[in-house]
């Protein structure tokens, strides 16, 4: 596979993944690229971000260098360039294009997309956290929104460009259809970092994002912080039996022992259980608190810092991070990379697989006659799935009544949500009782039948079901099966009870994520992340590995956790804690940050990206523009007087609403935006005349469901399919007739004894006198 990056250093590491998988990446310069003398972070970053590719640099108008343009062309199997390009790009573009092949995808990557009124703004992380409401989440009650750590943003903006890249990839390998595709990075932001219309965590218990109180969450919310003797801890008690085990841990303290405290609700309200957690903590070490939480199933993390987290055995052992040479000599330490590639297995078996089944793929529908069994749960596994399901796939969710999926945790009875309708569209749902051994059996002889498994269990969960690839790949010798977790499938966290909130904890994001001048001002209680970008990584790996299955017919494994995910995402800042580098988290240039304008807890973000943002954006706040801009006109002087440049825009901007700030500002050439909240995406302007977010009906809602409308704009691809999301069991009996045609005796036998389960009789019931749909809730 040949890609070849024509792509702006900021989003470069779009092509990373694809080098980590093997791809021939071949990255272009076009004639010389200065350097920035101001800042070695960037010098930094766009080494990591083309670690591991082909570095090209070619002379377009010389004979040589449009011989081997040609001969690139021919044999490219995907562009990516960044939009709008250089004139010394463009060029380079021109003559590529006319030399592609049919089955080769053209990808331009820009801020806004093209064709629409916003497709000339600016953006920096700041903007793309702003205008997807990421920021709106960000911080806490009574305090100013704060912005996300690192390039959380651009980072899940570019898995998510990653991902429509592959899927590209394969669609043009089964059809024979190349695709051009016209990326935005908000687009990306707004489904790869937290999407307000997305899946949700358990703890939300299914009520949508967007129904959230307008501010900040008050300190301690869902997932809360306690001191230690050495630290920080956090807890992540959701299910009952969690807060059951540590209710047991306080010693069964009787003022907790009411029926009522296994409602997180009800917890999380309680000053005086709070109050006790706080006093139980306090004396021990976070170690010694991670290792008690573990023997009595507490879900528990240390808040480490991004040193004390590589720092950990678990890093060392898993042997996550390596050492890199810098071209001039020195070395650094960065990870390894997201995914693992048939890891322990002895590459895929003798007998090859049947042909794939490919006669039903279409341009549009690339994925139609592929099998999924999706054993995922929560955030990551529902994700991972709806994306294959979205393509065409036949995705069937396998699901427990006795252990149901955390985002059926619902106020409704049905089990549904407006972010799981959002999250599982597409899909259809089997009951089916994996511990009876007849349900073993059933799973085994649908694995027959399938393409992919997909599963997010604490590792070690498949092998003990029987279920583990060596069992599978003798009865199907073509099966694709990827797992995720939160630590990993080995080392020793790997057993640990795995969620978002925790990985953040110990990978150091979570000490990242607070105020400058409050280092325990933790902030990111109610963020979704990675697991939105986890999902991605994961699809990627399916799609490459159905890809390899195209020419060998033999499968594959694929392994990822969300902390390394993570770690990927700060991949420069590993590397720069070996070096003389300065504070990564300082703004490289001023101003740089969220300001307050007109209005009731109105805000806008404005970023000064250099000596030309300055310029402009001195020249719109300021009568006396010229002469302020040439006072503060070297970066240098802006870093030293930064007080003095947010005190004059404070003041600008509070006369000033966030909308007229940011329209001002963006017509100058200023990356600046005004933070929306998840209320706002639908009527804001960009969404509407993208066409992305579009409302959805589900039969069982009363709530009106909003999800995207693609992944991507792309000529093939068109709008996404719209299923009802199932409720669970819904097609169990359908699913069992289609995929291993059982008879009417045999769904019968199992039903009865309770291994094929279904929609329950109650809420059918219920649902036919058109009760449980949530109505009086949603107003």
């Amino acid at each position: 596979m040949i890609i070849v990056d024509l792509l702006e250093p900021s989003v470069s590491s779009t092509t990373s993944i694809y080098t980590q998988l093997g791809a021939r990446v071949i990255r272009i310069q076009a004639g010389s690229v200065p350097s920035d003398p101001r800042d070695s972070r960037a010098a930094l970053a766009e080494f990591v971000a083309d670690l591991g590719k082909e570095q090209v640099q070619i002379e377009v108008e010389t004979y040589a260098g449009g011989e081997h343009l040609r001969r690139l062309a021919a044999q490219a199997d995907l562009i990516l360039a960044s939009y709008p390009a250089t004139p010394a790009v463009q060029t380079i573009l021109d003559v590529l294009a006319e030399h592609l092949s049919e089955k080769a995808v053209w990808m331009t990557v820009s801020m806004f997309g093209q064709g629409n009124s916003y497709s000339g703004w600016q953006a920096t992380d700041p903007v793309l956290n702003a205008l997807s409401s990421e920021l709106s989440r960000s911080g806490l009650a009574g305090r100013e929104p704060l912005l996300p750590p690192g390039k959380l943003a651009f980072n899940c903006a570019m898995s998510q460009a990653a991902y429509v890249g592959m899927a590209a990839l394969y669609a043009a390998q089964v059809t024979g259809h190349g695709d051009r595709i016209d990326f935005s990075m908000l687009d990306g932001a707004v489904q790869g970092l937290d999407p307000g219309f997305g899946l949700a965590g358990s703890a939300t218990l299914g009520r949508s994002a967007r129904n959230l109180p307008p501010g900040r969450p008050e300190p301690g919310t869902l997932y809360p912080i306690f001191p230690c003797a050495d630290g920080h801890v956090r807890l992540c008690v959701l299910a009952p039996r969690q807060w059951q085990n540590m209710h047991r841990w306080l010693g069964s303290p009787a003022e907790f022992s009411a029926p009522e405290f296994n409602r997180i609700d009800v917890r999380q309200s309680s000053a005086e259980l709070s109050r006790y957690l706080k006093a139980f903590f306090a004396a021990r070490s976070w170690e010694d608190l991670e290792r008690e939480g573990a023997q009595q199933g507490v879900p528990i993390s240390g808040v480490l810092s991004l040193q004390e987290c590589l720092a950990t055995d678990h890093v060392r052992a898993r042997g996550i991070i390596a050492t890199v040479a810098l071209p001039d000599g020195r070395t650094v330490r960065m990870p390894r990379g997201v995914i693992a590639i048939d890891h322990g297995i002895d590459g895929g078996g003798n007998t090859p697989a049947a042909s794939p089944r490919l006669k039903e793929a279409t341009p549009s529908q690339p994925l139609a006659g592929l099998k999924v069994l999706d054993l995922g749960v929560i955030v990551v596994g529902g994700e991972q799935s709806r994306l294959l399901a979205d393509l065409g796939a036949d995705v069937v969710k396998i699901e427990s009544a006795s252990f149901p999926d955390g985002t059926r945790h619902t106020y409704l009875p049905t089990g549904l949500s407006v972010g799981f309708a959002a999250g599982h569209r597409n899909k259809r749902s089997l009951g089916l009782d994996l511990r009876h051994p007849e349900g073993k059996a059933i799973f085994l002889r649908l694995a027959g039948e399938a393409d992919v498994i997909l599963s997010n269990f604490k590792p070690g969960t498949m092998e003990s079901l029987g279920f583990d690839y060596e069992t599978i790949r003798q009865i199907n010798p073509g099966i694709v099966m990827v797992d995720s977790s939160a630590f990993g499938a080995d080392g020793p966290w790997a057993g640990r009870m795995g969620y978002g909130p925790l990985v953040r904890a110990a990978s150091g994001l979570t000490s990242k994520w607070c105020y400058p001048d409050d280092a325990q001002a933790y902030s990111d209680a109610v963020t979704i992340y990675p697991d939105h970008a986890a999902a991605r990584y994961g699809i990627i790996a399916v799609l490459a590995l159905l890809y390899r299955r195209l020419r060998t017919h033999h499968g594959g494994t694929a392994s990822l956790s969300q902390m390394e995910v993570m770690l990927d995402h700060f991949a420069a800042e590993i590397a720069a804690l070996d070096l003389d580098v300065g504070d990564w988290d300082v703004p490289g240039d001023a101003p740089w940050g969220v300001y307050q304008t007109q209005g009731d807890d109105e805000w806008c973000v404005v970023t000064v990206r250099g000596d030309n943002d300055w310029q402009a954006l001195a020249n719109v706040m300021a009568p006396d523009g010229p002469t302020w801009s040439a006072a503060f006109g070297d970066f240098h002087a802006r870093l030293q007087h930064r007080d003095v440049i947010d005190e004059r825009l404070r003041a600008w901007m509070l006369s000033h609403t966030a909308d007229e700030a940011m329209r001002k500002l963006q017509a100058a050439g200023v990356p600046a935006a005004r933070m929306l909240r998840i209320a706002d995406l639908p009527e804001f302007g960009y969404y509407t005349e993208r066409g992305l977010l579009r409302v959805e009906e589900h039969p069982h809602l009363a709530e009106e469901v909003i999800a995207e409308s693609f992944h991507a704009m792309s000529e093939n691809l068109g709008q996404l399919p719209s299923t009802p999301a199932p409720l669970m069991g819904e097609h169990s009996i359908d699913v069992v007739r289609d995929w291993l045609g059982l008879s009417q005796g045999e769904i019968e036998q199992l039903i009865g004894a309770n291994v094929l389960q279904g929609v329950a009789p109650d809420i059918e019931s219920m649902l036919a006198r058109g009760e449980g749909r949530g109505a009086e809730l949603v107003a």
